[in-house]
This record gives structure tokens, C-alpha cells and sequence, in this order.
């Protein structure tokens, strides 16, 4: 276990959404399923996130969007991640998605989608697992 590295998640809250509970709970549950977390705190771009990302070397960038707006902010994200090589990262979203947003966000590239009331571990699980997956490709 010791020769093992954490995965490094960056928690993210794009745009103008300022509630930001979730989002610490989220944070401080995978921090305690032993993963490294960064929270990038509230009103993030895109850009900001993806160069967050980048600095901070993590394997999984989750955004938690309540407003309603991922269908604007995700593919900009995307597309910054792209352009700065982080397209290995997996990339989860969580909040207010509803239910037929969820492919479009698979289409940009989303791997991971969680609803309010989401389990902890069923999240923490599904990164590992993805993770994993990335890692073996």
C-alpha cells in the first residue's frame, strides 16, 4: 500500500453558482475513502479549472454545477482540458443534471454523473474504478 499513490481528485464549482455544500462534502468524503483532494472553491472558468488541474497533477476532475448551466460550462471545460494534454483525466460532474442532459454530457466526454443524495461511496468506488481503468489503458 505504501508503494501505491493516492488519487488525486480536483473538486471544482464552475460559473456562478455559489452554493458550495455539496461540493465540501463531496471533498472531505473522498478525502476520508483516502484520496487526495483539491477544492478549487466557488465561481471557477473553465479555464481556471483545467489550469488547476494541470498544476495540481490529478487524475480526476469532478465540477459540481447547480445552476443549470452544464451544458454551457462543460464543453468549455472540455475543451480546456484538452488543450492543455489533460484528456486522461476522468471527469465527473455532479448537482442538478437532469436526466436527459446525461448523454450529451457522454457525448463531451463525461464519464461520471451523480444526482443529490448520490452515496459517497458509490462516487468513490466509480473513481477508483475509473481511475483503474485509465491507468490499464
Amino acid at each position: 500500500m505504501a508503494d501505491e499513490q493516492k488519487i488525486r481528485v480536483l473538486v471544482a464549482k464552475p460559473g456562478l453558482d455559489g452554493h458550495d455544500r455539496g461540493a465540501k462534502v463531496v471533498a472531505r468524503a473522498l478525502r476520508d475513502y483516502g484520496m487526495e483532494v483539491i477544492y478549487t472553491g466557488l465561481r471557477q472558468t473553465p479555464e481556471m479549472i483545467a489550469q488547476s488541474a494541470l498544476q495540481e497533477d490529478v487524475d480526476v476532475v469532478g465540477m459540481s454545477i447547480l445552476s443549470g448551466a452544464h451544458l454551457e460550462i462543460v464543453p468549455l471545460a472540455m475543451e480546456q482540458l484538452r488543450e492543455k494534454g489533460l484528456e486522461n483525466a476522468v471527469v465527473i460532474v455532479g448537482g442538478i443534471i437532469p436526466e436527459e442532459d446525461h448523454e450529451a454530457l457522454r457525448q463531451m466526454g463525461v464519464q461520471g454523473i451523480f444526482g443529490p443524495g448520490t452515496p459517497t461511496q458509490e462516487l468513490a468506488d466509480f473513481i477508483k474504478k475509473a481511475v483503474a481503468e485509465k491507468k490499464a489503458a
